[in-house]
């Protein structure tokens, strides 16, 4: 199957930014949110983003143009799937929320549509069972910030066909993105090593083996990681780390994932990281 038009269901940071990727490819992509100011957002967002890669010369201004000229917006998802191959859902991670998403996209989309989620953590196969596609439900997570991350975790549920993994791949390769074909199991790959690391971190930090900073240093220099685990922490959201340790806590059932105490005392006074203003580091501005 050849994918020229994508749905995007949701504005927020990975919902933009995989609108952003997909419309530099040459698709047709329209952006779905709750209401037009939200979308308003988002494509200021896009904009924005398309601007620094004009300064930085990485797309000509007539590229970025052509790209803007690809996303239309609608505030029904409904209608915005009736016409696509691929859907891409990315709505925060709740499984409620989730399940609302895709049954109205499995009444909606044509029965050869792929239904896809951004999903960081949650069941592919439990998001599969909310429709009667599950053969065509697949994961398709990006990394943030969506433009510049090269990875996408393309996940199987029990029943995703081969077919449609091998459309996910190619698209994915056809964005730019190197995609890597993992199993359902919770957290996937990228996160079941990933928040395990940011959970310690902020362990060491509540017991003063080091202050924040010093943390840091230590993984950027010492482990030769680009960002330590806390502002990488507050690059992705406390909360979302939060709900993710959970899943891994409560469906891999190991105390290995469970979360720290200092990260749910941050999620609790609203410190989330960088678009709160303040996690473990401050932003000013």
């Amino acid at each position: 199957m050849k994918i020229e038009g994508i749905a995007v269901i949701g504005g927020g940071t990975m919902g933009n930014g995989i609108a952003h990727v997909c419309a530099q490819a040459g698709r047709r992509v329209t952006l779905v949110d709750m209401n037009q100011d939200l979308l308003d957002r988002a494509l200021g967002t896009i904009v924005k983003n398309l601007d620094r890669q004009v300064k930085k010369e990485i797309i000509s201004p007539e590229e970025k143009e052509a790209t803007v000229s690809r996303i239309s917006t609608d505030t029904s998802m409904e209608a915005a799937a009736a016409s696509v191959q691929l859907v891409v859902e990315a709505v925060p991670e709740e499984v409620s929320m989730k399940e609302n998403v895709f049954r109205a996209l499995d009444g909606a989309a044509p029965e050869d549509t792929i239904l896809a989620t951004n999903t960081s953590s949650i069941s592919i196969t439990q998001i599969a069972g909310f429709t009667k596609r599950p053969h065509k439900v697949i994961g398709m997570h990006f990394m943030n910030p969506v433009p510049v991350m090269k990875l996408v975790e393309v996940i199987r549920g029990l029943a995703t066909d081969d077919a449609t993994t091998e459309t996910v791949m190619s698209l994915s390769r056809d964005l730019g993105k190197t995609p890597v074909e993992v199993n359902d199991f919770p957290g996937f790959v990228s996160n079941r090593v990933l928040m395990p690391m940011i959970n310690e971190a902020v362990f060491a930090l509540m017991e003063g083996v080091a202050e924040a900073e010093a943390i840091d240093t230590v993984m950027k220099l010492g482990m030769a990681h680009p960002m330590g685990p806390l502002a990488l922490a507050d690059l992705i959201g406390l909360d979302v780390c939060l709900g993710i340790l959970e899943v891994l806590h409560r469906d891999l059932g190991d105390d290995r994932y469970r979360p720290c105490p200092l990260l749910r005392k941050y999620v609790a006074a609203g410190w989330l990281g960088r678009k709160s203003g303040r996690g473990f580091f401050g932003y000013d501005g």
